[in-house]
């Protein structure tokens, strides 16, 4: 934490681990909070310029490393080795599960180095280092062990800025499914709609045409896994309907030709909607 003089009675002033601007007076002493005349000096107005900047950074490295994850994106080894340095990239690459392009699980990414490749703790504990120009940062369910990297992530401390092993999952069922379908989680009845569509923006859904959407990328095809909740013209309760998947085209897809990536979001955005729906006698969960 650099201090930065400003421009009233020597006062000094620096950000703080969380970001917020603490200040020391001329004796040295830091001051529980920042006297009213800085409020407007120039340094202090660049140090809150720079903390929003911060954020906003943090949290675009939060939303492209879950991109890659959630379309299962090849990652160039170099883009990698290039942003460790950033202590906002570290915290959000450091401990998530890697793989190299064939798929195969390497272990926790651990560091990055342009001559040595990545370091990683593999299932055995052991650091091991991965060289390939491409890597994966795979959606979990696509990960076989997935339990037993759980398991081994608890043993380590491991905690994910990223959520990838304690993500949700759905397994698309074993049997070829039939019909274009889930009413697994439909029926979920809020008292208004108004309750539902927040729910939705909450959680991060647009709604469109009546439905909550969520766009997977899938081995290079964006589907669109689709909720009923209703439309605009309707005030009074309202219900989740029926879960399905459509194509670039807008065709309905035959469940069968849905990918796990887009079933387990499609699943996750069903399930987190119809959690939230009216229990009676309770107020909205």
């Amino acid at each position: 934490m650099a201090w930065v003089e400003t421009g009233a009675g020597g006062y000094r002033v620096a950000l703080d681990g969380e970001g917020k601007v603490v200040c020391r007076n001329a004796a040295g002493r830091e001051l529980k909070s920042l006297p009213s005349k800085l409020g407007d000096d120039p340094v202090v107005t660049q140090l809150r310029q720079l903390t929003e900047w911060l954020a906003a950074h943090e949290r675009r490295c939060q939303e492209d490393v879950e991109r890659w994850m959630v379309r299962s994106l090849p990652v160039p080894a170099a883009v990698l080795t290039a942003v460790w340095a950033d202590e906002a990239w570290q915290a959000v690459l450091r401990d998530l599960v890697v793989t190299g392009p064939n798929g195969a699980v390497a272990g926790f990414l651990r560091g990055a180095d342009a001559e040595r490749g990545l370091g990683l703790v593999d299932l055995d504990g052991d650091t091991v280092r991965l060289t390939d120009g491409e890597i994966l940062i795979p959606h979990p369910v696509l990960l076989p062990d997935l339990d037993d990297l759980r398991e081994f992530a608890v043993e380590l401390g491991v905690s994910q800025r990223v959520p990838q092993l304690y993500r949700e999952v759905w397994h698309r069922p074993d049997e070829r499914p039939t019909g274009t379908e889930v009413t697994t989680y439909a029926g979920g009845r809020y008292r208004e709609l108004r309750e539902l569509l927040g729910r939705c923006a909450r959680l991060g859904h647009r709604v469109r045409g009546g439905s909550a959407v969520q766009p997977v990328v899938e081995a290079g095809r964006t589907v669109e896994a689709r909720v009923w909740v209703g439309d605009y013209y309707e005030y009074d309760a309202c219900e989740t309907g029926a879960l399905s998947w459509a194509g670039p085209d807008g065709r309905v897809l035959p469940l069968a030709e849905v990918g796990p990536i887009a079933w387990s979001e499609g699943m996750r955005m069903a399930a987190a909607l119809y959690a939230g729906r009216t229990i009676e006698g309770e107020d909205v969960a």
